[in-house]
């Protein structure tokens, strides 16, 4: 039997959305979500969706993780944020020694990973292993992480920079308990303010050789775990993260909207909102057009995963995730921006749930992945041209 059978993560945040959504003010207020919350998340296995079950992970497939961090998402934006970083994180130990990824996982249930991206940081050969030397921002749940992984560029003790065989500069991935960094408080932001996405600096941190992982390896004699999930890098796994925490704040702010319309009457008329027809036709053209990007989105997901199962993801699989995951994102954003705008001066106030959530949106927005630049690898495809994007 397979043991992903055992697990449904799906409705596991399903039961777990109205502790999330009960404790959205703490989690605004102090900028990170609050240790009753993080413990909750634990009991209901969210952080462990993508770890391998040889390291006490559920090893889920794609399809209900992305549906899972739609749920999360729906109560509030950052506990999403936080799960799906980690999470993804969390998939680089398909290529990690075994007896590491043990030391952070399967020995310690509460096991969480989190970085943040590549900032010209240094590892420097040394006895048994590298000096590290850099500055990671953007590190999303490292608040709740026990370890942090510190991507950065080799150099040799003579101060040489380290090639490939092709000539370009040799990138590995270091990981390191939480402790040995030191953590700038710098996460004051407009939306997604529990994330506590913080910056973290390592300072002449001797890391051993065993703790090095190069995560970009795909071919299967550098992967530990062959599983169908570990396929797929890390840019296809964040990269339906986001367009699904977004799907998740514009559902809710719709829902939200339609709720309010029934019994909102503007200043100066004299029927509710719902007796519109330009009202009527929004809401329409929204639920549409919300409802179309899931459907597409789920079923790009379903189509790569099968294919995974059987083989190798084929291009075409790949752009059809792309064009997927892109076009939510664009929807979400779109739905968020109507309704807040639909909603009147009741979405400026902080008492109600529109102002929130169109700050979460855009901050959602403003991630690599999720930005109108995405099409242009797309095009390039469809054009016969190479697509030149490491996120397909």
């Amino acid at each position: 039997m397979d043991d992903r059978a055992k697990v449904d993560c799906v409705a596991n945040a399903r039961a777990l959305a109205p502790v999330i959504a009960a404790a959205t003010a703490r989690i605004e207020a102090d900028r990170e979500l609050p240790a009753d919350l993080v413990d909750a998340l634990h009991e209901a296995r969210l952080w462990r969706m993508l770890l391998p079950r040889s390291y006490g992970g559920d090893e889920v497939s794609p399809v209900d993780y992305v549906q899972a961090i739609e749920e999360i998402a729906k109560a509030d934006a950052s506990t999403a944020w936080c799960i799906g970083q980690t999470s993804v994180c969390g998939t680089i130990t398909r290529n990690m020694k075994p007896d590491i990824a043990a030391e952070m996982f399967k020995k310690n249930p509460r096991g969480v990973l989190a970085w943040g991206p590549t900032n010209n940081a240094k590892a420097i050969a040394d006895k048994g292993g590298y000096r590290v030397n850099g500055v990671w921002p953007f590190a999303s749940g490292s608040k709740h992480a026990t370890w942090l992984a510190a991507h950065c560029f080799i150099y040799e003790a003579d101060g040489q920079q380290r090639r490939d065989a092709s000539g370009k500069p040799v990138q590995k991935t270091f990981v390191v308990p939480r402790e040995r960094a030191t953590f700038q408080d710098v996460w004051h932001v407009m939306g997604l303010k529990g994330t506590g996405s913080n910056t973290y600096t390592l300072t002449d941190v001797l890391v051993p050789e065993d703790y090095a992982v190069d995560y970009h390896a795909l071919d299967p004699a550098q992967r530990r775990e062959h599983g169908p999930l570990y396929k797929f890098t890390i840019y296809q796994l964040f990269g339906s993260s986001f367009p699904a925490i977004a799907l998740g704040i514009a559902r809710t702010m719709l829902d939200d909207f339609c709720a309010l319309a029934q019994g909102k009457t503007p200043q100066g008329q004299t029927s509710v909102l719902c007796d519109s027809a330009v009202v009527q036709s929004q809401v329409g053209v929204m639920q549409s057009q919300l409802a179309a990007a899931r459907a597409f989105f789920l079923e790009a997901w379903r189509e790569i995963w099968q294919g995974a199962q059987t083989g190798t993801p084929t291009m075409e699989q790949r752009i059809r995730l792309r064009m997927a995951s892109i076009n939510l994102s664009q929807t979400a954003v779109h739905v968020v921006e109507q309704t807040y705008l639909a909603a009147g001066a009741t979405a400026i106030f902080e008492a109600n749930p529109f102002e929130r959530r169109f700050r979460d949106m855009h901050a959602v927005s403003q991630q690599a992945q999720s930005q109108f630049s995405i099409y242009e690898a797309i095009g390039r495809h469809f054009l016969g041209l190479p697509h030149g994007s490491r996120l397909v």
